[in-house]
C-alpha cells in the first residue's frame, strides 16, 4: 500500500476546529495559533491532549506553565478562522481586533467560539514532527449553547 494511500485514510479521522490562546500576563502579548488535533484524555481528573508544532511562541509560553484557552470553533460563526488559518505575522495579531474575554485563570476567551476551555499543561511527550501536551482543565465557558462544534477532515494525514 502506498503512504499516500495511507495518509488519505488518516486525513479522513474527523477532529474539531479550535484556536488555541494563551497571554503572558508580564509582557501583555497574547498568541494564538489554529488547532485540530484536541482529544479528551481522562475523566479524573478532566485532562485533554493537544498536539503542537514545536517552535510555535504560543507552545513556549504553555511550556513555561501559563494557563491557555482552547476556544472551540462552532457552526454558528466561522469569520474569525481567517485570522489564524495560515498563521499571522506578530504584528499584526488578530487579538487585538476580535472581541475576547480574559477568564478566571487567564485564558483569552474567544466570544465569538461557541465554548472554551481554559487549561494548564500537565506533561508533554515528543513521538514525532509534533508534541502531545496533556492539560488539566480549569474552567470552562459556554457562549453559543444552540450551535454545534466544527468538523474538520483533512485530505490527507501528512499535511495540514
Amino acid at each position: 500500500m502506498l503512504l499516500s494511500d495511507i495518509a488519505t485514510s488518516v486525513g479522513h479521522i474527523p477532529s474539531g476546529l479550535f484556536i488555541v490562546a494563551v497571554q503572558d500576563t508580564d509582557t501583555g502579548v497574547i498568541d494564538g495559533y489554529l488547532a485540530s488535533w484536541i482529544q479528551q484524555a481522562s475523566f479524573s481528573p478532566l485532562i485533554v491532549s493537544l498536539a503542537i508544532k514545536p517552535g510555535r511562541p504560543a507552545y513556549d509560553l504553555i511550556k513555561s506553565g501559563k494557563p491557555f484557552a482552547i476556544n472551540i470553533v462552532g457552526d454558528h460563526d466561522k469569520t474569525y478562522l481567517k485570522h489564524f488559518w495560515k498563521g499571522y505575522d506578530p504584528a499584526h495579531n488578530p487579538f487585538s481586533e476580535l472581541p475576547h474575554e480574559i477568564g478566571a485563570n487567564g485564558g483569552i476567551i474567544l466570544n465569538q467560539a461557541k465554548s472554551a476551555i481554559e487549561c494548564q499543561m500537565i506533561d508533554s511527550v515528543k513521538p514525532g514532527d509534533h508534541d502531545i501536551v496533556y492539560a488539566k482543565v480549569l474552567s470552562s465557558y459556554k457562549m453559543s449553547e444552540e450551535s454545534k462544534p466544527m468538523v474538520h477532515i483533512r485530505k490527507s494525514g501528512a499535511d495540514y
